[in-house]
């Protein structure tokens, strides 16, 4: 089935972002074998940042602004930064230099580069590398979902009790909502379960 393009380059831009992903990777890799890490707090004392994150968006929009100048870009730390936010209908990346902050300040290896292209305000692509475990998820539209190169999809169990559930507790919303938070997302929770995997009502 042919791929309905919303731009000529589309495929050129995904594969050089590709590449890049996987050299910042090392950054990550590297900063990740050291002892330790300079940690900043942004938002709260939940909301970390350190010197990778940002050497790691720094990397990649350099990379791809040097290749691509007339993109957009929508880096977390650039944004965190004070850095305006430009939606337009000009191929756009979206950038998480490290999903995961947490995990990476404690040497939990469950952190992840996390980059997405937009075109014409429509999601085109993603690239999820977690250079850690050595995972990669790759995804176009029209193309499918990939880790490590092998097609993925979601399961097909239907029945809970044969089902692996993983989610977030969302430990951010603790500034928003203080200790409701934890009673909100139990809430949450109870409500997953109880309609099923499939989610139905």
């Amino acid at each position: 089935m042919p791929v309905d393009y919303a731009h000529p380059e589309e495929d050129r831009f995904f594969n050089f972002a590709l590449e890049l992903v996987k050299k910042a990777g090392r950054l990550v890799r590297d900063a990740f074998d050291q002892p330790s890490s300079n940690v900043q707090t942004k938002a709260s004392n939940t909301d970390l940042v350190t010197e990778t994150d940002q050497a790691v968006e720094a990397m990649l929009i350099k990379g791809l602004a040097a290749e691509f100048p007339e993109h957009k870009f929508i880096g977390e730390e650039s944004v965190a930064g004070g850095q305006k936010i430009e939606y337009t209908n000009a191929p756009t990346w979206i950038i998480d230099p490290i999903d995961g902050t947490t995990n990476f300040v404690h040497r939990i290896p469950m952190v992840a580069i996390c980059v997405g292209l937009a075109i014409k305000k429509e999601l085109r692509a993603g690239i999820v590398y977690n250079p850690i475990t050595n995972e990669l998820f790759t995804a176009q539209v029209g193309r499918g979902a990939f880790k490590n190169g092998f097609p993925i999809k979601s399961s097909q169990t239907e029945v809970i009790s044969k089902a692996v559930i993983c989610a977030s507790l969302g430990i951010h919303n603790m500034v928003t909502f203080g200790e409701r938070w934890l009673e909100i997302a139990l809430g949450n929770h109870k409500c997953q379960v109880l309609a099923g995997v499939r989610g139905s009502e």
